[in-house]
């Protein structure tokens, strides 16, 4: 990995194991999206525990105790579509208040930029601190279009959470949105000649849902 990356990579042992699991070709489109959900509920408890708390007084059952919670900060999910979608229920079994957005982005095969076709948010952009999925940051331009997406929306605080990136996907994010923080399983070799993550995983939206 090149030292000039900005990249958070999240090196707990349950997340490295579920990660090789999902690696492996024989790794069927079942085991292959439960194996996605529960990364992305991991890695949503390590990109949260810089989340604010205030202490509050509760009853418990043998007296009054003082103890911490979250502000309220009101927190928005939005997955880029299709593979997007493999990391929404991980993340949403850890933070159930989260509102779920949606944008529509699809990598042209021939030029590898990335095309918009569906963009749904929730009402409140500009309050909300946003959770960026996509299983795969290759070239970073459809990530990097769907951060422009958000901010052009009135988005303030984004985070940008993907499983594996290549170093010129994390590189792109870096120089387009220095303010996005990236947090990622592991950072691969490279891109190869396709624009495909190098090892990698294959295509993640194929295998999550089974259209190989």
């Amino acid at each position: 990995m090149a030292n000039d990356l900005r990249v958070n990579v999240i090196t707990h042992p349950l997340v490295q194991h579920k990660l090789t699991l999902m690696r492996k070709k024989e790794t069927g489109s079942k085991d292959f999206r439960e194996l996605l959900e529960e990364i992305a509920m991991l890695m949503a408890y390590e990109i949260t525990r810089d989340f604010p708390l205030e202490e509050v007084t509760v009853e418990t059952p043998v007296a009054p105790c003082k103890a911490k919670m979250l502000t309220g900060k009101k927190v928005g999910l939005v997955p880029i579509l299709r593979a997007g979608l493999g990391m929404v229920g991980g993340v949403v079994r850890m933070i159930p208040a989260a509102k779920v957005g949606h944008v529509g982005l699809y990598r042209d095969p021939e030029t590898l930029k990335p095309v918009e076709y569906y963009c749904k948010l929730p009402g409140d952009v500009s309050e909300r601190a946003f959770i960026v999925t996509d299983p795969m940051l290759a070239t970073g331009g459809s990530a990097s279009a769907a951060l422009t997406l958000l901010k052009e929306k009135g988005a303030k605080s984004i985070i940008l959470m993907c499983l594996v990136a290549a170093p010129e996907g994390v590189r792109l994010i870096n120089e387009e949105h220095p303010d996005v923080p990236v947090y990622v399983a592991s950072v691969d070799e490279r891109l190869n000649e396709r624009g495909y993550i190098v090892p990698g995983l294959g295509d993640a939206g194929d295998r999550i849902f089974g259209t190989l």
